[in-house]
């Protein structure tokens, strides 16, 4: 639907469903926010019929060694495919490389990357009659603002942007995601999401590798009676489907030994949220989060997680015998639209394994390894204490004149402003504490910040107002349920001496985000590295280039 056009609500204001089988769920205030798949029913995906797969990892271009270290370049384009997702069905997808997920990029610690991202994608966007423009965010990564997916730096069909990662942060799971401004619940919704894996020795020490870690990017669609995506949000709510995928397969069986494996858990989605378990009720063992490893291992027999929030957890399938099936499910959290099989996200199927027996013990505690830039004044964010924060800033989500806003504010007003206005200007190295007040009403929102990596010191909701179990170590991404205020404490390290200049922070439900729903702060001065005129896309006549992949796990595994 283009914008400024009559809105879906307004359409279907108090009807309960549409022609070809597809269910309107709505909330008591009216909302629309679900829309089950109009398939039929020979087309309709069953679970736990689909193996499982991961996504291919992405081989670089070049490498080498120059006066800065080591580096290592990459070519990703932007471009549609066809996927089958649906029995007897295809799918159109926009993807990295034409694929869903996109390729995973792993890279150690210390090597510098350059991705060159090619925009191969049609002039308009079938979801919303818009030009298909798109802004790539490696998120979790401390970048330059000319290199972190500023919304409004766009890269047209038929350009090319450069972006540069200088990758010094401790091993963590990121993403790759497309950040067009107005746009970005489209164009991930159509398939512009990948992970990206940032290793130190520490991790590769203490943690599984290899074929025990395994990346799950956990998204929900719904789909037309063509097999093609369903896609109608309601700008005041967001959109949720029926159909779960995991790394692009609907509800997949996964063989898996008798050993300890690591899952790298991404939620990928648009609006909805997850609350993981096992069948068996069996713990799940928390190593990591969105800014890599957590000092402290916690057994938690579920988690809650929200849109762009990434958790790394161990499972240990030496307790099950060969041939038992656990599921992975979801127990849903409030404000969630739930469909006949939302329940549910993925099976394990135990199967015997010829190798040695599985030695490995479980953490109870991580090391980290050092801090990178501790002779700048960088702090571990776990070290981090309420007393180093030189300011306190109060961020009030909450619903003004029809508007999702931040402090009352959108981005029309940045926008306005051309680009100037900002939520605060610390300097490099400032520690600050951010209290994430949810005001909205009857709303969760999945809530980001850029650049940093927060420790969670107080959440009002719990029983001890500390953080979950879960939430330990550095967070970026906060949810905030209804009525929930977390209170985060974070360093503002930049890295190089070069680096700073102006960031994002917003709503990760990419529905309100499209509804501006997205101030910026500054970080030294407002001018450096400007984010839309430092590095911009150019235009190049042979934008997609070769690409190589590495040697892939068999299918199912």
């Amino acid at each position: 639907m283009a914008r400024g056009s009559l809105s879906r609500r307004d359409l279907l204001k108090g009807a309960l469903a549409v022609g070809g089988g597809g269910l309107i769920v709505m909330t008591a205030g009216g909302e629309a926010l679900g829309l089950s798949s109009k398939l039929s029913s020979k087309n309709m995906p069953t679970p736990y019929t689909n193996l499982f797969r991961r996504p291919p990892v992405l081989m670089p271009a070049e490498e080498g060694v120059d006066e800065k270290g080591p580096f290592q370049k990459y070519r990703l384009t932007q471009k549609l495919g066809r996927a089958s997702i649906l029995p007897g069905l295809t799918t159109t997808i926009a993807g990295y490389n034409g694929i869903f997920p996109g390729p995973t990029i792993r890279v150690q610690q210390g090597t510098r990357t350059e991705v060159r991202i090619c925009n191969a994608l049609p002039s308009t966007n079938t979801l919303n009659g818009r030009p298909f423009s798109t802004v790539t965010h490696l998120h979790g990564s401390a970048s330059l603002p000319q290199y972190d997916g500023y919304a409004n730096d766009q890269t047209k069909p038929g350009q090319v942007k450069r972006y540069k990662y200088p990758n010094w942060q401790q091993g963590r799971t990121l993403w790759y995601h497309d950040h067009n401004h107005g746009d970005t619940a489209q164009n991930v919704y159509a398939g512009l999401a990948a992970q990206y894996h940032l290793k130190d020795p520490y991790e590769t020490a203490q943690l599984p590798q290899g074929e025990f870690d395994v990346p799950l990017i956990v998204s929900d669609i719904s789909f037309n009676a063509d097999g093609s995506a369903s896609f109608e949000p309601d700008g005041n709510a967001g959109y949720m489907g029926d159909v779960i995928l995991v790394n692009g397969v609907p509800w997949p069986k996964m063989k898996v030994k008798p050993r300890v494996y690591r899952f790298r858990v991404l939620a990928a989605t648009i609006s909805r949220s997850f609350r993981f378990a096992l069948s068996t009720g069996e713990p799940f063992y928390v190593v990591g989060n969105d800014a890599g490893m957590t000092p402290k291992v916690n057994a938690v027999q579920s988690w809650r997680q929200g849109g762009a929030e990434r958790y790394e957890v161990l499972i240990d399938f030496r307790k099950y015998k060969v041939g038992q099936k656990i599921e992975l499910q979801n127990l849903s959290n409030k404000n969630n639209v739930d469909f006949a099989n939302t329940g549910k996200i993925m099976q394990f199927e135990v199967v015997a394994d010829s190798g040695p027996a599985d030695t490995y013990q479980i953490p109870t505690a991580l090391d980290l390894g050092p801090q990178p830039f501790a002779n700048r004044g960088a702090i571990e964010v776990n070290k981090l204490t309420p007393d180093m924060a030189t300011a306190r800033r109060r961020l009030r989500v909450q619903r003004k004149n029809s508007e999702w806003t931040v402090n009352g504010e959108t981005w029309a007003d940045v926008e306005r402003s051309e680009f100037t206005r900002v939520l605060g200007n610390p300097k490099p190295y400032d520690v600050e504490i951010w209290d994430l007040v949810n005001e909205s009403g009857g709303w969760f929102h999945s809530f980001h910040i850029h650049l940093i990596d927060a420790q969670i010191i107080a959440r009002n909701t719990t029983s001890n107002g500390k953080a979950h179990p879960w939430e330990g170590g550095g967070k970026d991404v906060f949810y905030l349920g209804e009525n929930e205020t977390v209170t985060a404490l974070m360093q503002f390290t930049t890295g190089d001496g070069n680096a700073g200049g102006r960031y994002m922070t917003h709503c990760h439900n990419l529905v309100h985000e499209d509804s501006d729903m997205m101030i910026q702060f500054a970080v030294g001065d407002l001018e450096t590295n400007n984010p839309i005129t430092a590095d911009p896309a150019w235009d190049e006549t042979e934008v997609e280039v070769p690409v190589t992949y590495a040697p892939s796990y068999p299918l199912g595994t």
